[in-house]
């Protein structure tokens, strides 16, 4: 058995494709690197896929698929997995190899366990390269570092702390016997990839190293503002996914996880309201009154808590100038963290 399956989505991904790949060979020998061409016809992402599968032959992998989006790449790569954990690295991102050195030895003692670690943890950095800036994304004040623990251990995240893709690397079979599919043709699925399993966990450590580099600056990147706006139907979707997996409180079994999961998705309708109102259109305004009451439908309680929270009770509130209030306040949040 691997010790780790690495997913790499790739979608026309030629130019920057080999940084990564060159970034997880790093790793060691007992890893498996899967590289999923998504379809790619604009550059030559195949080829060179095969090429680095036929150098690599016992640690490489290309798989071809017709276009089917990031989430149908991370479920084709989690189908071809063998390693015993299982992680996503986007193809414009890279991991850091001494991090990784730290990493990889925890991981190699879990080969061995028949109770592995369900979940571990590692710090990532938001790299805006064309800025020359990087700030740095850690849980040393959630989490104990160095040994494993359970939930119920757990501290209080901060304002701007989640657990994104970035920073999670899930026991491959936990994935698998839960069922874990991400839809297809949409953006922004990360957030299911990390959400959704959280309270299938009983078992995680973290190790307060800067792991996973995350590239910032592209302007066709799903992060990119503009992008955002014009993609909001999937960030909707997404969240009423979200919504419908987990049943809160009822289908978290302690009480840190569901408080945590609850505000993940306090952020993920803040997200939805914040740029339906950049929108600025009517049927923007219907859009994000429906989303608030599909919540509201599907969960009241925890309706009315997220909505009375000052995030959301920020970012909603009525007339223009709430509005305005609204986004502005989004722009300090932006300039303080540095998420995109």
């Amino acid at each position: 058995m691997k010790t780790i399956s690495f997913a790499v989505p790739c979608y026309n991904s030629a130019d920057y494709m080999d940084k990564c790949i060159e970034s997880i060979l790093k790793c060691g020998d007992d890893i498996e690197i899967i590289i999923v061409d998504d379809g790619s016809t604009k550059d030559d992402t195949p080829a060179k896929a095969d090429v680095w599968a036929a150098t690599h032959p016992d640690i490489i992998r290309a798989v071809h698929q017709e276009n089917g989006g990031h989430g149908q790449a991370v479920n084709t790569g989690l189908a071809h997995a063998s390693g015993r954990y299982f992680k996503v690295v986007d193809s414009d991102d890279w991991l850091d190899e001494l991090a990784m050195h730290e990493i990889m030895g925890y991981l190699r003692t879990q080969v061995v366990r028949e109770a592995a670690t369900d979940l571990v943890i590692g710090n990532y950095v938001y790299e805006k390269v064309h800025e020359n800036t990087r700030t740095v994304m850690h849980y040393r004040n959630v989490f104990p570092e160095g040994r494993e623990f359970d939930w119920s251990e757990v501290g209080s995240f901060g304002q701007s702390q989640y657990l994104l893709m970035h920073s999670v690397i899930y026991r491959t079979e936990l994935l698998r016997d839960m069922g874990l599919e991400l839809p297809k043709h949409t953006f922004y699925v990360d957030n299911i990839f990390v959400y959704v399993p959280l309270p299938k966990v009983q078992s995680i450590y973290y190790r307060d190293v800067d792991m996973y580099r995350y590239f910032i600056g592209r302007e066709d990147q799903s992060v990119n503002e503009s992008v955002m706006i014009g993609r909001i139907d999937q960030q909707l979707r997404v969240t009423r996914l979200m919504i419908d997996a987990v049943r809160l409180p009822d289908g978290v079994p302690e009480k840190r996880l569901e408080r945590y999961m609850e505000n993940y998705l306090s952020m993920m309708m803040c997200i939805c309201s914040i740029f339906l109102r950049m929108t600025d259109t009517d049927d923007a305004e219907d859009e994000r009154e429906a989303v608030w009451e599909y919540l509201k439908a599907h969960n009241p309680d925890v309706y009315r808590r997220i909505r009375r929270s000052v995030l959301n009770a920020s970012t909603n509130l009525p007339t223009e100038l709430g509005r305005r209030i609204g986004i502005t306040g989004y722009r300090m949040a932006q300039r303080i963290f540095k998420f995109n």
